[in-house]
């Protein structure tokens, strides 16, 4: 189509660049004849013939003319009017196209303050959660220390008084001896010794 389009456009101009060359030589043909001519042809037979050639001239190209110039003018409307319309539709389409990323920044900010909102949620209850549990843990931390002092002093107790009455025997003991002389430990010798053989 196009390429028939390009070649009744340069038909035209062809037709109107011979037209035009027609024109100019029939006005040179007519107003030619020297001077001589000029004074011996009479004012209406000179202008005569210029506008016969002109309005053959206008015949020609109202007749050959006429068609392809509608043609091109025709082709040339709706090639603009085309142009416009798919100019409206790409319009149409971009507005489209600007109203879905928006609608698609909007629904991924909601998305992203909903995240945002989510993890604030999540970062306060894990945060309560780890208070929590450190409060559990410092409570058993100290109860099992109390467990431990508690025990550590028991068994403290327990070798003080070991300490106490191994050192209390041996001042009893100490202080037995003492009072009693070398004779009375003697005897006290010999009666443990017969008990002892009595027993075997």
């Amino acid at each position: 189509m196009k390429k028939n389009q390009g070649s009744k456009i340069n038909f035209s101009v062809l037709f109107y660049a011979l037209c035009s060359l027609l024109l100019v030589v029939s006005v040179a043909y007519a107003s030619g004849g020297g001077e001589e001519a000029a004074h011996h042809t009479p004012l209406w037979k000179e202008y005569l013939w210029k506008i016969i050639n002109f309005g053959v001239l206008f015949f020609v190209l109202f007749k050959f003319g006429k068609k392809p110039l509608q043609d091109f003018l025709k082709t040339r409307t709706e090639l603009i009017e085309k142009t416009l319309k798919e100019a409206q539709e790409a319009k149409t389409l971009a507005q489209k196209a600007l109203a879905e990323v928006e609608e698609r920044l909007k629904v991924k900010d909601k998305e992203l303050e909903e995240i945002l909102s989510s993890a604030r949620q999540s970062g306060e209850s894990e945060k309560s959660r780890l208070i929590e549990e450190g409060n559990k843990m410092k409570a058993k931390i100290l109860e099992q220390a109390k467990t431990n002092i508690d025990y550590e002093l028991r068994e403290a107790k327990a070798a003080i008084k070991a300490e106490a009455v191994e050192i209390a025997m041996e001042l009893a003991e100490k202080k037995i001896r003492d009072k009693i002389g070398k004779s009375e430990q003697d005897m006290l010798l010999e009666e443990s010794l017969m008990k002892i053989e009595g027993k075997k």
